[in-house]
């Protein structure tokens, strides 16, 4: 009976290990194949941060989508937080501000602790990249310093060429005549001081003349009289008529004439009282003048303004007394030297910058008014400020973003915050880098391509781990489509004309719904408007007016105004939440074009 059992157990323990030789290596073929056979997905071959899960066309640009698969690098998900132990702490970053960064542990400028960034997590852990030495040089990568330098801040405007108004004269008479003779006859004309001007006959003058004759002869006459009241009132008649004629701007050596011969003069002649340019001429020979007339605008160019238009935001840094040189558009390599004079204390309507008023002297007259001009106002010098060339920052919306270069050839982007620029090309950093540090000064766009795409992808592989852990079947909307990783572009496959046609009519399926959901939240977004052009409303509470500058309010303010059924918006594609009515702006999140929204 025992030897029985004995052989029962033995046959059973030869036929498990039989089974585990047969099933275990196709367990693990299995476990190999879902690593081989990924997911797929589809991608645009020039918008690559578009990815999609079914086929169809790209929301950018219109072409169609192509296969792409996700590795097994980008999907395995083990042993992360045991590398994130093991990883170097960077830096250290404010909680509530990215580009407010220390290399030490601390406070925030809030008040908050600092948390550590981890190698690896560098612009939220996807963005950054790896990129081969030769790749690097194809792509013409140029690196530079991020040193401390003298940074002069210096505003480059544009200006015109205006006259001086302390400068600008005007020539009338005081009396009334008529214009016997013109010495200038001509707009333009360039006059020296006491140069004669013109000659008016004014019978008023006669008769003033003829009453200082008689006031002489009988103050020669009242010499001879025992009475000192009568030499008095004499003398007293002489100075009234001469005062008179003194009032009307007879000069002292006419009068004097007149005294010594006794013979009066029929006109009266006007001299320039400045030495300038005749800017406007308003009588001719012939013409009847009056009192307060003018008769000649004179302007001396021998010093001018120049008004120059400065962005409020620059405005700050413009202070009265500060160096400016200016160059004229048809000379170039010459500069002229000036000063800042006067800040307007309002901005211009046009425009809506502040003009600043810059005074240059003109002895050659080469500065001609209404001249257009470019000027550079040299602001306060900012002593060992933290700078990097002008040309590494790239412009993405309302961010500043920068490329780091690390070892082994990582790049990490970095959101900073800049300050002044200098006329040499570099830029003041405020926060997001530390001295020492390289970036990337070309080729970077190529760089930002590429990591907004790993980003998105990553965006993905999270989504995609969360639905994974709570066992739900994996479900990626359109709205997905901007999310990235690691991609085997040599694994591309190409789905059958049925496959194809079936992911089309369910894509274009799905297009219709996003639609419909756009249509209805419409009017859930909540939306701003301008006070005095209520035609332009935005979804975005930090634009200002594009029209008048004006800061905007809640559309409920302005129910009264605007109609929304007839109002035509706006959208993003990928940022359908954005909404404006002016259909020539871009989107604020991604810079995209925007598409007239469908109802």
């Amino acid at each position: 009976m025992k030897g029985k059992i004995f052989v029962v157990l033995i046959t059973g323990i030869l036929i498990g290990l039989g089974a585990a030789y047969f099933i275990l290596p196709s367990v693990k073929t299995a476990e190999e194949n879902i690593k081989k056979n990924p997911k797929l997905l589809y991608s645009c071959g020039m918008h690559p941060e578009v990815i999609s899960e079914e086929p169809g066309n790209c929301p950018i640009c219109g072409m169609k989508l192509t296969p792409i698969k996700i590795t097994e690098q980008a999907m395995d998900k083990k042993g992360e937080s045991q590398q994130a132990i093991d990883r170097k702490i960077l830096y250290w970053r404010a909680p509530m501000d990215p580009t407010e960064i220390y290399d030490k542990p601390g406070k925030s400028k809030m008040g908050m602790d600092l948390i550590p960034v981890y190698e690896g997590d560098e612009a939220g852990g996807a963005g950054s990249i790896t990129i081969d030495g030769s790749i690097q040089q194809n792509m013409n990568l140029r690196i530079a310093d991020v040193k401390r330098r003298d940074l002069s801040s210096v505003i480059r405007a544009y200006g015109k060429v205006k006259y001086a108004e302390d400068k600008k004269y005007s020539v009338n008479t005081k009396i009334n005549g008529w214009i016997e003779n013109l010495y200038i006859d001509t707009t333009g004309e360039r006059v020296r001081k006491g140069q004669p001007l013109l000659e008016i006959y004014a019978p008023e003058l006669v008769a003033t003349q003829e009453e200082l004759v008689i006031a002489l002869e009988n103050q020669k006459k009242s010499e001879s009289s025992p009475f000192e009241e009568m030499k008095r009132n004499a003398q007293k008649m002489v100075d009234l008529v001469r005062n008179r004629l003194e009032l009307w701007d007879i000069s002292r050596s006419e009068i004097d004439k007149i005294e010594k011969t006794g013979q009066m003069q029929r006109t009266t002649l006007l001299r320039s009282r400045v030495s300038g340019i005749v800017l406007h001429k308003a009588v001719n020979v012939g013409d009847k003048v009056g009192p307060g007339m003018d008769l000649f605008h004179i302007v001396d160019l021998s010093k001018v303004w120049v008004e120059a238009s400065v962005y409020e935001s620059e405005l700050p840094l413009v202070e009265v007394g500060q160096k400016v040189e200016l160059e004229l558009d048809h000379v170039t390599g010459e500069k002229i030297a000036g000063k800042v004079d006067f800040i307007y204390p309002f901005l211009d309507q046009k425009s809506h910058a502040n003009n600043v008023r810059i005074v240059f002297n003109n002895p050659d007259l080469k500065l001609k008014p209404e001249m257009n001009a470019t000027v550079w106002i040299y602001g306060s010098t900012h002593e060992s400020a933290l700078t990097v060339p002008a040309e590494a920052i790239i412009h993405s919306g309302t961010r500043k973003v920068v490329f780091v270069a690390k070892e082994e050839g990582k790049f990490e982007p970095r959101e900073v915050k800049i300050g002044t620029e200098s006329n040499e090309g570099f830029v003041e950093i405020i926060s997001g880098l530390f001295e020492g540090e390289k970036v990337v000064t070309s080729g970077q766009f190529l760089l930002d391509s590429e990591s907004r795409t790993r980003e998105a992808i990553a965006k993905m592989r999270a989504a995609q781990a969360q639905e994974m852990d709570k066992g739900e079947p994996e479900k990626f909307s359109q709205d997905q489509h901007e999310h990235a990783i690691d991609l085997d572009k040599s694994t591309i496959e190409t789905p059958s004309e049925a496959e194809r046609h079936k992911h089309e009519t369910t894509a274009e399926a799905h297009t219709q719904e996003s639609q419909v959901q756009s249509s209805e939240e419409k009017i859930s977004v909540q939306l701003y408007a301008c006070p005095m052009h209520p035609e332009f409303i935005t979804s975005d509470p930090d634009t200002s007016c594009p029209e008048c500058g004006m800061r905007l309010v809640k559309i409920e303010e302005l129910e009264e105004k605007i109609d929304l059924e007839k109002v035509e918006f706006y959208t993003c594609p990928m940022h359908p939440d954005f909404l404006t009515t002016d259909k020539e702006a871009r989107c604020p999140d991604c810079g995209m074009k925007l598409e007239k929204k469908k109802d």
